[in-house]
């Protein structure tokens, strides 16, 4: 035997470089959700924590307004990931809240038949956004921004046309008892609640006909969904196939094609899926303040979006996190609500917005730079 064929093959491949622990934790997609959503908590607590901000109530308003965020924010993460965008989101929300009220108070359908049937329409108008894009080459960015105005017109349109108005009423009541509606527009846990309260765990009402009731009285439905969509997205993500062919299609389409990845099949599924949590988001909406208007969802495109990029994913697709979306969702909504606790001018939100905007564009082009090696 040579000395050669003794010699032991090295532990490790000299063409693999080597990094950090402290190196791999700075490319974490969920780094800036994390280190983002420890900032906002300590300067509310410092600022506003005697305001009622965490209190029952308080934690459930911002919990409240942050799973809004969330469940648009699901959606957006994973078409993002899959390399493209959806800018008519704000539009699906008000679109599905007005065929929800058009179809189960005007026309007096019943509503578990209007939901399912405004779920089915959403989901194929979805699905025509993201044809358009895998066949035609165009930029989703202007495909979407196309079914922005498209939608919102509509919304505005059909309301006017058959009741000469832009807000239609009445939601509530005709949902009430209905089996489907319930799941979207209700509360659980409302006997947990009370016990909290006859054991003085939370606040409860002093005076009035709720006197002696909890402050909070159960969780509501949009909640849960925001919960099930994250908890589904991380999964499908980070424990399937189908979440490696997502990174794929977003990080090298042509690549992953070459591969075998149906990338159009992705895309346009993510495009329908970005859909469904628009008309989630919609329907738990109305249900909750029992009317659609036309103006509903306005922005809403970019605050997911926002929201996703705080969350550490790329804008050139490939790489991101459904837990980073969910922190950076989560940030949005401590800070709206938490302005106006600490007594701040609320408009003063939409420049947190553009800050924050900015700021993470920042981060994500330099975590983008080191992952890649660029200069």
């Amino acid at each position: 035997m040579t000395d050669a064929s003794k010699t032991e093959a090295p532990d490790t491949d000299e063409r693999v470089k080597e990094m950090s622990s402290f190196r791999r934790s700075l490319i974490r997609p969920e780094l800036g959700g994390m280190v983002g959503t420890v900032a906002v908590f300590v300067f509310f607590l410092l600022f506003a924590f005697d305001s009622g901000m965490f209190n029952s109530q308080g934690v459930m308003n911002w919990t409240i307004v942050s799973a809004q965020f969330m469940i648009i924010a699901v959606g957006a993460c994973l078409l993002m990931i899959a390399g493209e965008f959806d800018l008519s989101v704000g539009s699906m929300i008000g679109f599905a809240g007005m065929m929800i009220a058009v179809f189960g108070v005007v026309l007096g359908w019943p509503m578990w038949l209007t939901i399912i049937i405004t779920f089915a329409i959403c989901l194929a108008i979805g699905a025509v956004n993201g044809y358009i894009v895998v066949k035609t080459g165009l930029p989703s960015f202007i495909v979407t921004l196309a079914f922005l105005f498209i939608l919102r017109g509509f919304t505005i349109y059909i309301p006017q046309t058959l009741e000469n108005k832009t807000i239609i009423g009445g939601i509530r009541d005709a949902a009430e008892g209905d089996w489907l509606g319930s799941i979207f527009g209700g509360k659980i846990f409302g006997g947990f609640f009370n016990i909290l309260g006859d054991a003085g765990i939370i606040a409860t009402f002093e005076r009035g006909s709720r006197m002696g009731e909890p402050v909070v009285d159960g969780i509501p439905m949009m909640i849960i969904w925001a919960i099930i969509l994250i908890v589904f997205g991380h999964v499908l993500l980070t424990k399937t196939r189908f979440g490696n062919w997502i990174f794929a299609a977003g990080g090298d389409a042509e690549a992953a094609r070459n591969s075998g990845v149906p990338v159009d099949r992705v895309k346009i599924l993510m495009f329908m899926f970005t859909a469904f949590c628009a008309t989630i988001f919609a329907t738990c909406q109305v249900m909750e303040f029992g009317s659609a208007g036309a103006d509903r969802g306005l922005l809403k495109e970019f605050e997911a979006i926002i929201a996703v990029v705080i969350g550490g994913a790329l804008l050139t697709g490939g790489y991101g996190s459904v837990l980073g979306a969910a922190l950076g969702a989560l940030i949005f909504g401590v800070v709206q609500q938490g302005l106006f606790f600490a007594g701040v001018e609320s408009s003063l939100f939409r420049v947190f917005l553009g800050l924050i905007l900015l700021g993470a564009v920042i981060l994500n082009t330099y975590i983008r730079r080191m992952i890649t090696g660029e200069r």
